[in-house]
């Protein structure tokens, strides 16, 4: 491990560092800082729990800090796009933490809440402005914001920013961009052809780090499948929470926005503390059901893919595929969730008939054979023996039913193309409502509601309206602060 202290940090952020409990850095951070505080473009790849904003926040600051100049009006130095709201709130969270000593300022703004706080907050500029896609492509379509002063932009969880729905977005903020600027990408995993696409917004001399294979799986992760019927899963999810105390704080992955519900509902029916987390949810029903799951209120939360991207919460002890994901890559990111800040975790997959190929492909791509747990009274025999078959290369797994998008409900990404080329007739960003991620179905663009509901995270609930914070005006509580 990586003292802090031997990347050429300032004291300012030294100190703000060791106020978190940190002392040592982590591969993605001691690998990304110092080519980050060379001005270099990169492309960072490393398992999720791994530390990745810190390695972008931290070198950032101190670039800010070291070139002080007056930020214009509606403008930021830094812009970072990032695809759910509930990421934007934790990584604004984390630039009010690393910068608690600086005077600099930053601003995140996301749609599913009023923007009228959002505007005022940008009106006299920012260094820093934490955005979701559809959200910025709104204020700046109405003049409220300019990315001219731009000079450093980070994509962060580039690969599912590019490939679930957000590649026109995406590109049209790239294309507002200065073409001078510092890029940064980050993500836990970068399929080959979303990298190639990702790779033409860098400079020709950008630095890829991968601090470990891509797709490879937190080691200390227990994984398991339980093969069972489609129908009775949700009673043996039920069975799994109500006899196996270990299970103290899961996450459920559901393929469907209405799957999750209807699977939390059932848990709940069992006496079970659930709620469900997806697009169609309001800003304020997701962040008090994130706050409810990180206070031990809620046990379980079942959600999307899309939506459990803004996810970073300790001490979860179980992940739960209660459907399997068609892309292997969503399978890692998805137990990574558990086993995160040095602990334990286990990741328990159900898998029916019509999911054998995903799990062909999923142990193809992690290079290693999923434990079968069958100490379950739910446990289907038939198919644990045809997934076997597959195993010993006697037999194919048969072929999943054709199913309207990708898991989590989000609808397939377009063919690739290059940045900067026009938008060929394809939806605008007014077709969904400020920065909130595609998950099945077109959105109409709708008038803002008049809220204090806390746009900005960094006003705490019950306050007025104002300019954006200073940092260090108090530490994260590890959620939005946002009423």
């Amino acid at each position: 491990m990586t003292d802090f202290t031997s990347l050429g940090l300032i004291e300012p952020l030294l100190r703000a560092v060791t106020a978190e409990g940190y002392t040592q850095a982590t591969p993605i951070q001691a690998s990304t800082i110092p080519l980050t505080l060379e001005g270099r473009d990169v492309l960072g790849l490393a398992q999720t729990g791994t530390g990745k904003t810190a390695a972008f926040a931290l070198p950032i600051l101190q670039r800010l800090s070291e070139t002080r100049v007056r930020t214009p009006a509606r403008c930021m130095r830094t812009l970072i796009l990032t695809p759910t709201r509930e990421l934007a709130v934790q990584i604004g969270d984390g630039f009010t933490a690393y910068g608690a000593n600086l005077p600099l300022r930053r601003t995140v703004i996301h749609g599913g809440v009023g923007q009228m706080p959002q505007v005022k907050a940008i009106a006299r500029g920012t260094e820093v402005l934490i955005a979701t896609p559809g959200r910025l492509l709104d204020l700046m379509a109405q003049g409220h914001a300019k990315l001219d002063a731009v000079e450093i932009f980070v994509l962060d969880e580039a690969d599912r920013m590019l490939d679930m729905g957000f590649f026109r977005d995406v590109r049209k903020v790239v294309a507002a961009l200065p073409k001078e600027r510092q890029t940064l990408l980050f993500s836990a995993t970068m399929p080959d052809a979303v990298a190639e696409l990702a790779g033409s917004i860098l400079r020709p001399d950008a630095a890829r780090v991968e601090v470990a294979p891509q797709s490879s799986t937190v080691d200390r992760i227990d994984q398991r499948v339980l093969f069972v019927e489609r129908g009775d899963k949700r009673n043996l999810l039920v069975d799994l929470l109500q006899q196996d105390g270990a299970i103290e704080r899961t996450i459920v992955f559901a393929r469907t926005k209405h799957g999750a519900d209807r699977v939390a509902e059932h848990l709940r029916k069992a006496g079970v503390a659930a709620e469900a987390l997806h697009g169609n949810k309001s800003q304020t029903a997701r962040q008090k059901a994130l706050d409810e799951f990180r206070t031990g209120r809620l046990r379980a939360l079942v959600a999307t893919d899309i939506a459990a991207r803004g996810i970073d919460i300790d001490r979860i002890t179980h992940v739960i595929n209660f459907d399997l994901p068609n892309e292997p890559e969503s399978y890692v990111h998805r137990i990574g969730r558990t086993a995160r800040a040095g602990t334990d975790g286990i990741a328990l997959s159900f898998c029916d008939a019509e999911e054998l190929a995903y799990l062909k492909a999923i142990e193809k791509t992690i290079r290693r054979s999923v434990e079968i747990h069958e100490d379950h009274r739910y446990h289907a025999a038939n198919i644990a023996d045809i997934h076997n078959r597959i195993r010993a290369g006697k037999a194919k797994p048969p072929a999943p039913p054709r199913r309207q998008g990708r898991p989590g409900g989000a609808p397939p990404s377009p063919a690739p193309a290059k940045f900067g080329q026009g938008n060929h007739g394809g939806p605008s960003h007014n077709n969904h409502t400020g920065g909130k991620p595609h998950e099945g179905k077109s959105h109409t663009r709708q008038a803002p509601t008049p809220a204090n509901d806390g746009s900005q995270p960094m006003r705490r609930s019950g306050g007025g309206q104002q300019a954006p914070r200073r940092f260090g005006g108090g530490r994260p509580r590890g959620g939005s602060e946002a009423a």
